[in-house]
């Protein structure tokens, strides 16, 4: 579980970051995937993170897109959103998010990643990078 706000909006913008959220007064817990758009004639990475919920029973292939988030850091929903502004899990990432960008930590609400880093997906083995969500290499990246 993430302990500051810093840690939680560096993984989820790091490009591949899988990352559940538990309200902590109703125990409803939605699991999103936040991936970072790649310009298509250059493959280089755009600020831009498309957000999609797990909602299928295989939590690596059962993904429904809900939304995005622009270089501005706002999350919004697009025309190719599956969920309407009201749906349970929309209200959850626009709860969470409306924080997270305000570095802010959203209250009543845990926020857990996988064990895998946000960045590469590969897994966390070193006990800063489990805390931080993000393997010493690829935090090195970011930070660069």
């Amino acid at each position: 579980m993430f302990k500051n706000v810093e840690d939680i909006k560096t993984f989820s913008l790091a490009g591949n970051a899988t990352l559940t959220m538990v309200s902590q007064k109703t125990g409803v817990r939605f699991t999103f995937k936040v991936t970072r758009a790649k310009d298509k004639a250059t493959n280089e990475p755009r600020d831009m993170w498309f957000v999609s919920l797990l909602n299928g029973p295989d939590n690596e292939t059962n993904y429904a897109y809900v939304g995005m988030i622009n270089g501005n850091g706002q999350f919004n929903l697009t025309g190719r959103s599956r969920f309407a502004p009201d749906t349970p899990c929309v209200k959850a990432f626009t709860f969470f998010w409306k924080f997270v960008a305000q570095n802010v930590m959203p209250p009543q609400m845990d926020v857990h990643h996988e064990g895998r880093c946000g960045r590469c997906n590969r897994k966390l083995t070193v006990p800063e990078s489990i805390e931080n969500g993000l393997g010493p290499e690829c935090a090195g990246k970011m930070a660069a």
